[in-house]
């Protein structure tokens, strides 16, 4: 499946979004809600080493393992199937394969973005309620969080429980829920697609990033972004209107 077939039963599409959520005022929200793998912290490096090594080994020719960063945004194992055209069986086991590689890493694997701790900061003291809805497995989650020093700074942190065919808009759905919040004091923070489409399809504004440097040029705003914000300190002022 491509990843141009993988959005057609995600919700809402940018065109499809409604006026409000394409120009909403993120700085007015309560809630911020975060995706983790190149919005928080700068794992594109590491996400693709090691999909090169265990595709490498798996036998792929080198020519093909040029679309690795596509891995960023999609679900593990699907990811492999979406990208490489793997079988459901194969991405499994590379999946299987990759965890295992990957999970061995330390910290240096997911640094956060500089910036991101004193602007997490300064929207906790702002009194935004912050959270994190992720396709990376919860457990990984919360050992990268944890790494950083950031854990500490959301309420609620959710990621993937297993590799079922859960959607992103669900896991954000499902966050939500957890906050007691409602879909109109939200806003999504996101580099890819993936969390745009989520996040419309939930009701909620998004703000593309692209310092993580993961989405093609134009991708999120033509997913339907609410604004685009290029680096962390200008995503500071894109929610904190300042």
């Amino acid at each position: 499946m491509g990843e141009k077939n993988g959005r057609a039963g995600s919700g809402l599409t940018g065109t499809e979004a409604p006026h409000g959520l394409r120009h909403a005022d993120p700085s007015t929200r309560g809630v911020v809600v975060f995706d983790f793998d190149g919005t928080i912290a700068d794992t594109l490096p590491s996400i693709v080493a090691v999909a090169r090594h265990v595709l490498s080994a798996w036998g792929l020719p080198q020519e093909r393992l040029a679309d690795c960063p596509k891995l960023v945004g999609p679900p593990f194992p699907q990811a492999f199937s979406m990208v490489f055209g793997l079988s459901e069986a194969d991405a499994r086991e590379v999946t299987r394969r990759y965890r295992e590689e990957y999970g061995a890493l330390g910290p240096e694997a997911w640094p956060a973005f500089p910036g991101m701790g004193a602007l997490l900061e300064g929207l906790r003291a702002s009194g935004r309620l912050l959270a994190v809805a992720s396709s990376k497995r919860t457990e990984i989650l919360h050992r990268a969080l944890s790494d950083e020093g950031l854990l500490g700074r959301f309420d609620v942190v959710r990621g993937k429980q297993s590799d079922a065919q859960q959607s992103k808009a669900e896991t954000l759905s499902a966050v939500l829920e957890d906050l007691g919040v409602a879909a109109d004091d939200a806003v999504m923070v996101g580099d890819r697609h993936f969390d745009v489409d989520a996040a419309l399809a939930c009701g909620v504004p998004c703000v593309g990033v692209t310092y993580g440097g993961t989405a093609p040029l134009g991708e999120l705003e033509e997913a339907g972004a609410c604004t685009v914000a290029g680096s962390v300190e200008e995503l500071g002022h894109v929610l904190l209107g300042r």
